[in-house]
Parts: structure tokens; C-alpha cells; sequence
């Protein structure tokens, strides 16, 4: 039984490294799948299985759990970066300035909350480093949980490792763990961030049937959002001579022309199709849009297309080609050369008018209408190859990678601070990220990668971030709580959770109007909590909670992993 033991114990063994992973992991995962009051901790779970391992004694050696730390946080920002890289500056268009600010609100007022609680709770002006270095660490910590953001955690603990040995007035003294901080702030920042969501309900006096009745009547007052489709028959005889082009500008709405029927005969019209009296048009353009276009071209005629003499389908075309990424609708000529008519663009869950100067991305997909023929050759130039899609770009990938280490590394001079600051292993990598996700086409880089992809290579390099920093905060975790601060740093994290949602919901809501449901989803994207998504989505049954999670989730995941970082690169030479 010697091999056993040994398995067990030896900590410069590969195997034993493996096997302690393997088990965090699969515990953590295991036991975060249990719901408590309906809410679970998923896989952040695996914090305190790592914990409760290094607690009873499984750890390995310090360099080899620093390396799977850093590889971890790397993998995991990076493939956050590539998913909200392609939202992250269109969030900022149609409304999305006051929802973002709102949710910069609550970042500003957890940070300001968390140095305030830091300064009555912990502050010792009498001294300069050592404890007051010791215990910003480990408030950063619950800010950290307080909010449930791990990348923030991940950053902040890199930002540490990076400062803390290079500052002569720290003093003495083991490296803080501030993992601590956040395992003891991050159950109760779960519950917070809901509770905090259901008291602003109460706080406003809102009723959920009003708030839905209101979701539907904005709907129904918005039909410029919902495509409608007809046959127009060409009467109006101003028209006659004119292009489908000189049309569409006169009238000053957008619409497409998919088919055109002329003395008997279907044709795919392009921008330059001359317009005849007593012609039959196929018109795609927005609801509100239908009665002013046929007030100005002709009544609505009843022509089955399918029975006219030239057979028009219509296909949905996978962009799988890289040579075609980044080019716009205009620069590949559909209509005037394939004789294809691009009538609506699917993409990431959205769908798109075709306009000429929208640029297309890998993993668009395209509504063509069209002869059969004519949309294979169509296919064929974007690729429209699914098993293309199903391998991810490991080089542009690793190209990014490499590019925001390079980044995260360059020394920033600041006034006042003694070491410059760098961006670190969190915030170079997340940056690039997000710039080759939004901007990679400009510089022939195809960072498409599937939502499965994306989500393996994110959950794997988080999981193994989390079981790291578990197991070497797990030899003091059990001190930190029971006989350092720990009960401190629990309530303190609450209040973190909980003043800046009650403020700025409340401020939403009384000043701005803002949908309950939509609020719901600001506050769920402005924490980066899924969890409370999840319950905003249960409790609202429509899409208005996901849509301000998406619209300010970009910008505040990017704002956490900052703020972490600079609270430490920024403040340890104060305190």
C-alpha cells in the first residue's frame, strides 16, 4: 500500500498533482450542483473544495500551484475577453449610456463601500504597511465574493503575487490569501444580490403584472422592430423609369426587394433594377414602415411566388469562410453577381437587416433568397461548412494570448506610486481579448470560437484558478474565520453586496422608470452574477431581464477585473 500512500502525499509527484486536481474538481463541481433555497453555487464551488483540501493537508509545491493558477486566470479572462468583445462597444448604443452608467454606479459605490468599511474596520494610521498591506488584501477579497466576480479575484490575486515582495515597507510576512476573504463574502453575496433585486420590488412598490403588461405594450408600440413581408404591385407611375436604388432613397426607408416579377418573369432584383408600372414587387422591411411604403409604390397584391416560372428558395448560408471575414455586404455584391438577395442576418442570438456597409463575421448567418443554383454559389464563396465552425482557431487564440501577456507586462509610470503598474496576467490578456473579439478581421484573425468551445476552455481554466488558490488558502482559511476576522469580513461583504444595489435600483427606478424586469437584468449583468439571472429570468418569463444583462454585462465585467486590480497596484503604497 506504500504506492497508495505515496500517491497521496508526495507533493513533487505529477501524478499526485493530478489526482489532487482531479478530486477538487470533481467534488467542487459535484456539490455545487446542490440548490439551497433554489440557489446553487455552481462551479465556484471548487474554492472550497480546494479549501477544505489544503485544510486537512493536500497541497503541492508552491511553483506548480502558482503555474495552474496563472494558466487558469489566463484562459479564463481570454475567452471572457472573445465573448464580450463583439458587444462590448455596441453596448454603449440605444439606451445603453444610462444603463451603463447605472451599473458604473454600482461598481463605483461597491469599491467606494468596501475602502469606506476598509478605513472604519481595519485602517491603523499609526503604522505604514505590514497589517494594513494584510487586511486591504483580504477586503479586496470580499469585494471580490461580495459581487461573486472570481476574474476579479483572479486579478487581484495576480496583482498581489506581482507587488507585494517588491515593496520594502510591506514588512514580513507570508503572502496574503485573499482567497480567504472571498470565500467568506461569497456565499452571502449570492443571497445578497437577489434579496437586495427583491427589496428594491418592495422599496418601489412595484407590481410584476404592471411590469409585464408594460414589457408587451412597448413591444406592441414598437413594431419597427419585427420584419413584414408583401407583394407590392407598382402603380405609382412617378416610379416608372427609376431604379429599386433611387426608390428606396426618395421614400427614405429601408426595405429589400428580394423578387421581381416583369412581363411573366421572376427576376432577383439588385440596386439598379429599373422599376416598371404594373410590376410585381416581394418587399422585406420593418412593420411600421409597410403602410408608408405602399402608400408611396402600390397596393398590396396576393402573388404565390412558388408557382411563378423561375423557382425561388430561400436558404439560410453559414459564413465559415475566413476570407470573407470583414468584408461588407456592399464589397461582395450579391445581388448585382449572384443574383441573391441577403434579406436578414442571424447573429449571436440577434437578427439583422442586411445593410451594405454591415460587415460580416465568421458565424453569421445569412438569409438568402434566390435561384437554388444561384445560393450553392453563394455557399460555396462564404463556405457554409458546419464542421469548419466545430474546431476553434487555437492560433488566433494563442496569438491573442501571447499578445496580451506582451501588453499586461509594460511598465505604466503613475505619479505618487514607487513600482510601475502593469495590467498583469488578468488585465492584458482580458483588453486584447476584447479588442481581437470586436476588431480581429482588421488584422485577418478569426476568433470565432462555438458557445460550447468557448465555454469549455472558460470553465476549464476557471475551475482550475479556483482549486488553486482553494488549496493554498485552506492551511489558514480555518484561522481566518474562526479566530481571525472571518465573521467580520462576512458581514462587511454583505453590506457590499447590498448598499450599492438598494442605491442605484432605487435611483433607476423612482428617477428613470426603468422596467422592473429590465432593472433586474442591469443588476444581475452589473454584479456578473448568473444566479441572479437566472432567478430574474424565472420570475420576469421574457427576454427584458437577459437584455440588460447583456447590455451592461460588457463593460462591468471589464470595470471588475480593473478596479481589483488597481485597489491593490494603487493603494498599497498608501496604506
Amino acid at each position: 500500500m506504500d504506492w497508495l500512500i505515496n500517491l497521496f502525499t508526495n507533493t513533487d509527484s505529477i501524478a499526485h498533482i493530478v489526482v489532487l486536481y482531479s478530486l477538487v474538481i470533481a467534488v467542487g463541481i459535484a456539490l455545487g450542483r446542490f440548490k439551497f433555497f433554489g440557489i446553487s453555487l455552481g462551479v465556484t464551488f471548487v474554492l472550497f473544495a480546494g479549501i477544505l483540501a489544503g485544510h486537512i493537508g493536500f497541497t503541492g509545491t508552491p511553483e506548480v500551484l502558482n503555474y495552474v493558477q496563472d494558466f487558469g486566470l489566463i484562459l479564463f479572462v481570454y475567452c471572457i475577453g472573445l465573448q464580450v468583445g463583439p458587444g462590448f462597444f455596441e453596448s454603449f448604443a440605444k439606451g445603453g449610456i444610462t444603463a451603463n452608467a447605472l451599473a458604473m454606479g454600482v461598481v463605483g459605490l461597491n469599491v467606494v463601500t468596501m475602502l469606506a468599511l476598509y478605513f472604519i474596520l481595519f485602517y491603523n494610521p499609526s503604522i505604514h504597511g505590514g497589517e494594513n498591506v494584510w487586511n486591504l488584501s483580504m477586503m479586496t477579497g470580499v469585494l471580490c465574493g461580495a459581487i461573486t466576480n472570481t476574474p476579479g479575484l483572479g486579478a487581484a490575486s495576480e496583482a498581489v503575487n506581482t507587488i507585494y515582495k517588491n515593496l520594502p515597507f510591506l514588512g514580513e510576512g507570508t503572502l496574503p490569501q485573499i482567497a480567504s476573504g472571498y470565500a467568506c463574502a461569497y456565499p452571502l453575496g449570492v443571497v445578497g444580490i437577489i434579496g437586495a433585486t427583491i427589496a428594491i420590488r418592495y422599496i418601489c412598490g412595484i407590481s410584476l403584472k404592471k411590469e409585464q403588461e408594460q414589457i408587451e405594450q412597448e413591444m406592441n408600440e414598437n413594431p419597427h422592430a419585427k420584419p413584414h413581408r408583401m407583394t407590392l404591385r407598382a402603380e405609382n407611375k412617378a416610379l416608372a423609369g427609376r431604379t429599386i436604388l433611387q426608390v428606396r432613397d426618395f421614400l427614405g426607408r429601408n426595405f429589400v426587394c428580394s423578387r421581381y416579377l416583369h412581363d411573366g418573369h421572376v427576376t432577383i432584383p439588385n440596386k439598379d433594377t429599373i422599376v416598371n408600372v404594373g410590376d410585381l414587387m416581394y418587399i422585406t422591411c420593418a412593420e411600421d414602415d409597410w403602410e408608408a411604403i405602399s402608400a408611396f409604390i402600390g397596393p398590396v397584391d396576393h402573388l404565390e411566388w412558388d408557382e411563378q416560372d423561375v423557382q425561388m428558395v430561400s436558404k439560410n448560408v453559414l459564413v465559415t469562410q475566413p476570407a470573407v471575414n470583414g468584408k461588407t455586404f456592399g464589397q461582395l455584391h450579391f445581388s448585382s453577381v449572384y443574383g441573391v438577395n441577403v434579406t436578414r442576418i442571424h447573429r449571436n442570438g440577434m437578427n439583422l437587416f442586411a445593410d451594405r456597409n454591415l460587415r460580416i463575421q465568421i458565424g453569421d448567418k445569412l438569409v438568402c433568397v434566390g435561384p437554388e443554383d444561384a445560393i450553392a454559389r453563394v455557399a460555396n464563396m462564404l463556405g457554409n461548412e458546419v464542421k469548419r465552425l466545430d474546431h476553434p482557431n487555437l492560433s488566433a487564440i494563442f496569438i491573442g494570448i501571447v499578445v496580451g501577456i506582451i501588453f499586461g507586462m509594460m511598465p505604466i509610470a503613475l505619479p505618487g506610486v514607487p513600482t510601475p503598474v502593469k495590467l498583469g496576467l488578468a488585465g492584458g490578456p482580458l483588453i486584447v481579448a476584447i479588442l481581437i473579439g470586436r476588431f480581429g478581421y482588421k488584422a485577418h484573425l478569426v476568433s470565432y470560437t462555438t458557445t460550447s468551445a468557448n465555454l469549455m476552455l472558460r470553465e476549464f481554466g476557471l475551475v482550475l484558478f479556483l482549486a488553486s488558490v482553494g488549496i493554498k488558502a485552506g492551511a489558514t482559511f480555518w484561522h481566518t474565520v474562526t479566530e481571525g476576522d472571518g465573521l467580520t469580513y462576512v458581514w462587511a461583504g454583505f453590506l457590499i453586496t447590498v448598499i450599492p444595489i438598494l442605491i442605484i435600483g432605487t435611483l433607476a427606478r423612482m428617477k428613470y422608470k426603468m422596467n422592473y424586469f429590465t432593472l433586474m437584468g442591469l443588476i444581475a449583468g452589473s454584479t456578473t452574477d448568473p444566479p441572479a439571472l437566472a432567478y430574474a429570468n424565472q420570475t420576469a418569463n421574457n427576454d427584458a431581464p437577459a437584455v440588460g444583462y447583456s447590455t451592461v454585462y460588457p463593460l462591468c465585467m471589464f470595470l471588475r477585473i480593473l478596479t481589483a486590480q488597481l485597489i491593490i497596484l494603487l493603494l498599497y503604497s498608501i496604506v
